[in-house]
């Protein structure tokens, strides 16, 4: 074998000791399940088992006051009864935690001057994000003092708070793909969860310390690099108080509560390749204080609430506003209020841990056939790809862009559903071009896009003609 087989953690090559583990992960106690960080020193014993100063002093203990027959024990053992090799050898590679680097003088997380600043930030995300420009805008300036506060540091006696954010918009306007490219940009590691998941500790579903558990796992159990990453929280609408029940809230109140010291920072005991905490699965500490924490949510019903808000205020004298004054109103939900959150069942010291609060546009006409063609990772650019590797040209009408972007805005579930109908028209397209090498262009049209047509197909050499014509 090679000589990457031989580095890799996985290989059957022993430490230093001797022991099978190599010098990048830590030892884990067999009873305790505590990594040598945080247990101590480990004693070794045969067959790669290792056990903590503490357990093995238990250990002890419990032998001297108990009438086992240890004779009995080991000739079960002998036998093949008990299988000593198989105990504390096969630890999931997700499980393992990595040592700490030695540290000899205090290293910044970041340089200052490494950070992009705001435009620069901006500016890349434009090239994969259509529109939502305040969006981008706040989220850049958040950003950049984020790291700009980790990278600080303790620099004096003057300290700055976390830029926790929380996004509202209407679903398929672009909130998770916002913080992927954000996360992939900056080149920090990035947890995704969904707020429906978690529960209050001890009920079914996962435990709210899981959504550090995803971090840990995303920067490869590094526990430096996860304390500086990004965690999204998506749905966190559905964490709303619920209204008029005797039953207890463990999916929603209690769950707020229990995220409050997560957002402003605080250490906690995350299990590691887990969600959850059980007797086999190892801990480790990680400090939330410089993790980004970005909320984000459709709201469903929120601007009712705004509009209730709005009508209060203008609705008293001779010159009050119509009622109707914000039915019409395409930027209603640009006016929201921390009072309209608070209405909507969020509680107050969780909207206060989440300082910078913005929107995003609901997709329009235009903005969706801006999303079909112009992004770096455009979803007419992938079919063209796709269709490049058989030689074969792709181009789409402005028409059929038209037509498939009012197809979209009926479906009313924002950008996904350009995906999902492109999928529907390219079906025949994909299975039928690989039949003819003959084949050299295909063009999209409108009629093929309303079914009153079909595409326009150009072989090698001649003059383009239909196909699939109703």
């Amino acid at each position: 074998m090679s000589d990457e087989h031989n580095n890799h953690p996985e290989a059957e090559g022993k430490g230093a000791d001797g022991s099978g583990h190599t010098d990048e992960y830590e030892k884990i106690c067999f009873l305790c399940r505590r990594p040598e960080s945080k247990a101590g020193s480990m004693i070794s014993l045969p067959n790669h088992i290792f056990i903590c100063t503490e357990c093995m002093q238990k250990s002890f203990d419990t032998m001297k006051n108990s009438n086992i027959n240890y004779s009995d024990l080991m000739n079960l053992s002998n036998m093949g009864m008990i299988d000593l090799k198989n105990l504390n050898n096969q630890i999931p590679k997700n499980q393992r935690i990595k040592k700490k680097a030695a540290k000899k003088e205090p290293v910044k997380a970041f340089d200052i001057k490494d950070i992009p600043a705001p435009h620069v930030i901006k500016a890349k995300l434009d090239d994969y994000v259509i529109g939502q420009d305040h969006a981008k805008k706040v989220m850049s300036v958040a950003v950049y003092n984020h790291y700009k506060r980790v990278a600080t540091e303790t620099m004096d006696e003057i300290e700055i708070e976390k830029s926790n954010m929380l996004m509202i918009g209407p679903t398929g306007s672009g909130k998770t793909y916002l913080v992927k490219t954000l996360a992939r940009l900056l080149d920090v590691p990035l947890a995704i969860t969904d707020a429906t998941s978690l529960t209050e500790a001890g009920y079914i579903g996962d435990d709210i310390e899981s959504v550090v558990s995803k971090l840990l796992l995303a920067a490869g159990n590094d526990v430096e690099k996860a304390e500086r990453g990004i965690i999204f929280i998506d749905e966190i609408d559905k964490l709303a108080k619920k209204k008029n029940t005797n039953q207890r809230d463990v999916s929603g109140e209690a769950v707020q509560q229990g995220l409050l010291k997560l957002l402003e920072g605080s250490t906690v005991e995350v299990p590691v390749g887990a969600t959850s905490k059980n007797a086999m699965v190892p801990l480790t500490s990680v400090n939330t204080r410089n993790i980004l924490f970005i909320c984000g949510g459709a709201f469903p019903e929120l601007e009712n609430i705004i509009k209730e808000r709005l009508n209060e205020q203008s609705s008293i004298g001779f010159r009050a506003d119509l009622k109707d004054k914000y039915d019409d109103d395409p930027d209603l939900l640009g006016k929201v209020a921390v009072e309209d959150i608070k209405s909507f069942g969020m509680i107050p010291e969780f909207i206060g841990r989440l300082p910078i609060i913005f929107t995003l546009n609901g997709l329009d006409r235009k903005m969706l056939i801006q999303i079909l063609k112009e992004p770096k990772n455009a979803i007419l650019k992938q079919y063209q790809k796709l269709l490049a590797l058989d030689e074969v040209k792709l181009e789409f009408e402005d028409g059929a862009l038209e037509a498939i972007a009012e197809k979209a805005l009926e479906k009313k579930t924002g950008a996904r559903a350009l995906r999902a109908i492109l999928e529907e028209y390219m079906l025949d397209i994909m299975y039928e071009i690989p039949k003819d090498k003959n084949i050299g262009e295909v063009v999209i049209t409108k009629a093929y896009i309303e079914q009153s047509g079909g595409p326009r197909i150009l072989l090698r050499g001649q003059e383009p003609k239909l196909i699939g014509a109703q």
